[in-house]
């Protein structure tokens, strides 16, 4: 299947013959959710996001943002992460023959992003401060280095993560009242608001619906978190590099910006996997969790954003679970047992 820059070519900065770097990223499916319409009283729609190949949305921006470097005549690329973004940029890097250099705040990145990004090559540092000190600083080595930065300050990112956007509309026409979705870094909400802009009349398009984890809700509160904290350590952020352009995302659009706790995100997160046989990772079940908090906000059809994939954090789901192995003799009747009981 082709990528985005095939398939939107005539939409995005990439002439016929330039370079493209792609895994046959997007094309993720919209799939009915209707355990959860039920208990939110509106048509749930999922957009699968972590059915990119690398398991995250980070690779609609990532096949822009590489294949500009490489047209560009760079020979290595860097972000800051809180892991997907690292996992994305190691492996279309290692696509490309481009070095990476991977900056992750130490001790707070899921094991199983870490192990893309090693297993893809990249350079991974774990820098002893949290992903906001690590994002500034990365700025400011770019800036004296001839080092191509792939992080969603990159504009690029944002033409491929608009393509998104662009699905759904192929798939439902205007037929969409809102758009729910985890906000980190805020680059997400963004690229999804300027694609609706691009394909969609002025009332045709959705009330962008954000939710960021409590412990870490700057847009909510209105001031940088010193010191976020949450269990979905993708949105683990502070001070979101595109916050002027979410919080215009919203207003403009009639949504809202809200806090769910780590409770009602893990709560979310099994819910999606027991009721709807859908396994994301924790900060995707944000906008599951923002929805069920705070309803609907009057939309009739909704269509949830799942950002990543649940093999991403094993570790969380694990402790979701503890006991639920049962050991079993190898023995008929001790499998009855185990299996009928």
């Amino acid at each position: 299947m082709a990528g985005l820059i095939e398939r939107y070519r005539e939409r995005l900065p990439f002439a016929a013959g330039d370079p493209v770097v792609s895994l046959g990223e997007g094309s993720t499916p919209l799939v009915p959710a209707p355990a959860l319409s039920e208990r939110v009283g509106a048509e749930v729609l999922l957009k699968l996001e972590g059915l990119n190949p690398t398991g995250s949305f980070k690779d609609r921006g990532m096949t822009c943002a590489v294949s500009a470097a490489v047209r560009e005549g760079s020979e290595a690329i860097v972000c800051a992460s809180t892991g997907n973004t690292a996992a994305s940029a190691a492996a279309y890097a290692a696509r490309a023959g481009l070095r990476c250099a991977v900056i992750v705040p130490e001790g707070k990145i899921a094991s199983g992003k870490l192990a893309q990004a090693l297993m893809h090559g990249a350079r991974v540092i774990a820098l002893r401060a949290n992903f906001d000190v690590a994002l500034a600083l990365v700025r400011r080595l770019v800036a004296e280095h001839p080092i191509a930065l792939v992080n969603s300050v990159n504009e690029f990112r944002m033409h491929g993560q608009r393509t998104a956007a662009w699905e759904i509309v192929d798939e439902l026409g205007h037929e969409l009242d809102a758009l729910a979705i985890p906000v980190g870094n805020a680059g997400n909400i963004t690229a999804y608001w300027r694609g609706f802009r691009e394909v969609l009349a002025r009332e045709n398009r959705p009330r962008m619906l954000g939710f960021q984890a409590a412990g870490a809700a700057p847009l909510v509160h209105g001031a940088p978190v010193a010191q976020p904290e949450t269990v979905a350590s993708a949105i683990r952020i502070g001070n979101p590099a595109r916050w002027e352009d979410a919080m215009d995302a919203v207003t403009s659009s009639g949504g809202a910006i809200n806090a769910v706790s780590d409770e009602q995100i893990l709560a979310a997160y099994r819910f999606l996997a027991g009721r709807e046989g859908i396994f994301c990772e924790p900060a995707s079940a944000a906008s599951v969790a923002g929805l069920l908090a705070h309803g609907a906000d009057g939309a009739r059809r909704v269509v949830c954003v799942l950002t990543g994939h649940g093999l991403k954090d094993p570790q969380t789901a694990l402790a979701q679970v503890d006991d639920a192995v049962i050991p079993c003799a190898p023995e008929l009747a001790e499998l009855e047992k185990a299996v009928l009981a």
